[in-house]
């Protein structure tokens, strides 16, 4: 596992202070109402393990890439990642960007896996 530096820890938390986290259940009962599951990790990450019906863009091309995946600003949206700091920087950038209805996955896809599974 990744040790993640105190500024990067930091600016993740100051995210969370901007955006919803939701809980790995609230998270799979909006992916049932129809929300774009957005897999910010790498690709080898998201190939190696996801949520199902989850789309990948990565962190590094998201601002790129999120037109495409959901056209319009007011689709909901979840962003996760593994652990949830990714999620929550996403989720944060889509707000930035314009998006009304982003929320992340608290704890990111362990949580979820822990939560949803069994």
């Amino acid at each position: 596992m990744t040790k993640h530096s105190d500024d990067f820890l930091r600016i993740a938390n100051e995210a969370r202070l901007r955006i919803k986290e939701v809980h790995p259940k609230d998270a799979l009962m909006l992916s049932q109402q129809g929300a774009v599951i957005i897999d910010v990790r790498e690709k080898e990450e998201f190939e190696t393990q996801h949520i199902d019906g989850a789309t990948h863009v990565s962190r590094g091309t998201l601002e790129m890439r999120i037109n495409e995946v959901v056209p319009h600003k007011d689709t909901p949206i979840v962003c996760y990642c593994g652990g949830g700091n990714r999620g929550a920087l996403a989720a944060d950038t889509l707000q930035k960007m314009g998006f009304t209805n982003v929320v992340s996955i608290e704890g990111g896809l362990n949580a979820f896996l822990k939560k949803t599974e069994g």
